[in-house]
């Protein structure tokens, strides 16, 4: 029998989370996280999910990446689910950002990891973390197959007019300037996965996904292709997000440097840590934001009505650009647990056939449902992401194809 296993890696710059699936039967055996890597207080936290054992959790200093995945390595070898089992078949790497280059998964070799470095200065954040992953994991199975797969990826089938910037091209160009869009994989399993809840193809329908996290974005797609999307050169545009501004005029970044005297880093600390809900309420937390708001908190609510507010347009936004929508799917951490945003999102969209019934949007759930009313003209509805099982997925095909 082939190897069957896949073990999922996202590497951020202080932390990496882990998945190992068995893509026959798309089982979870086991996850983990490494946080606070290089700090004196790191912490492992690792769950046997096959064995249904409880999770052990450690702390203790882990200097860097490479320890890190050792460490990683330690817990699943204690479970039987070591890096060096003959089942092991690949392992599959979140990377933020592609490029234009790399429109679907990439088994990695040196040409790749020399291009994901060249998009460092268009992802100073991400990439190096997700090289460092790489690297380390090649030194621990330099014989397994390593296969990158980029957030924007799903994104480049929008059309140049949804893609580029109103700026002179060749400026563009020579600077690689245009959208590239993020949050891919999970816009691509969510709208598979919606238009399997109407019972349809991917290419039956079109959806708007509005994958609301600490980060957010959105994403027109038709027929399984993506034709827009809200963040772009970077994750700081579209939509208001936990710690980021999202849309904004270029010019007030402008302003702050002559009147406010204020330098690139500081601006670029601004809109992407200082700003969105922690900057408009000193909190990035909507249960916290909501519980302030039943208190009456005005502060709290006027944050909470500007979300709704820029969230509203881009869905509006959205149905102009696909003319016409069967779903609105609503994804990742407020997506999928905070009621109020839903209804509040929605609320004086009836014209357009959306509307959420209050019932089904109260219940909770865990898997996809329709929270709009029976009948209505465009579904709404729930849809739990699933980026480690969506990498997974993509990894085992093309190891499978390449095999």
């Amino acid at each position: 029998m082939s190897p069957s296993r896949v073990l999922v890696l996202n590497s951020g710059s202080s932390s990496v989370k882990y998945q190992l699936l068995d893509m026959r039967d798309s089982s979870r055996l086991a996850s983990g996280l490494v946080e606070r890597i290089g700090e004196r207080t790191s912490l492992v936290r690792h769950t046997p999910l096959a064995s249904g054992g409880r999770t052990r959790e450690r702390t203790g200093q882990v200097t860097d990446h490479d320890a890190a995945l050792k460490a990683m390595a330690g817990e699943l070898a204690a479970d039987g689910l070591g890096l060096d089992s003959p089942e092991l078949a690949a392992i599959g790497h979140r990377v933020v950002h592609g490029g234009m280059r790399f429109t679907e998964p990439t088994v990695i070799d040196d040409r790749v990891l020399a291009e994901i470095e060249r998009l460092i200065p268009v992802a100073p954040l991400h990439n190096p973390a997700n090289l460092t992953g790489i690297r380390t994991a090649m030194t621990l199975r330099p014989d397994l197959p390593q296969v990158a797969v980029f957030d924007t990826s799903f994104h480049t089938t929008m059309p140049e007019s949804a893609a580029r910037y109103a700026i002179d091209v060749r400026t563009a160009d020579e600077h690689r300037v245009r959208r590239y869009g993020f949050h891919g994989t999970s816009h691509a399993y969510v709208s598979r996965k919606t238009a399997g809840l109407l019972g349809r193809t991917p290419e039956e329908v079109n959806v708007i996904v509005l994958h609301l996290g600490n980060g957010a974005s959105a994403s027109a797609v038709r027929g399984g292709r993506c034709v827009d999307t809200s963040m772009g050169l970077t994750p700081l545009e579209g939509l208001v997000m936990g710690t980021r501004s999202g849309d904004m005029d270029p010019a007030v970044i402008f302003h702050l440097m002559r009147v406010g005297g204020m330098s690139a880093d500081e601006i670029d600390t601004l809109l992407n840590k200082r700003s969105g809900l922690v900057g408009l309420c000193g909190d990035n937390d909507m249960r916290e934001i909501r519980r302030r708001i039943d208190e009456g908190d005005e502060q709290a609510r006027l944050a909470f009505d500007i979300y709704i507010h820029r969230l509203k347009k881009y869905i509006g936004a959205y149905y102009a650009v696909l003319g016409r929508v069967d779903a609105v799917a609503f994804t990742a951490g407020v997506g999928e647990n905070a009621a109020p945003v839903r209804e509040a999102a929605v609320a004086g969209l009836e014209g357009l056939g959306l509307a959420v019934d209050g019932e089904r949007n109260a219940a909770r759930g865990t898997g996809p449902r329709l929270i709009s009313p029976e009948g209505a003209r465009v579904a709404v509805a729930v849809v739990p992401t699933d980026e480690e099982m969506e990498i997974a997925q993509q990894t085992y095909a093309l190891v499978g194809k390449n095999n």
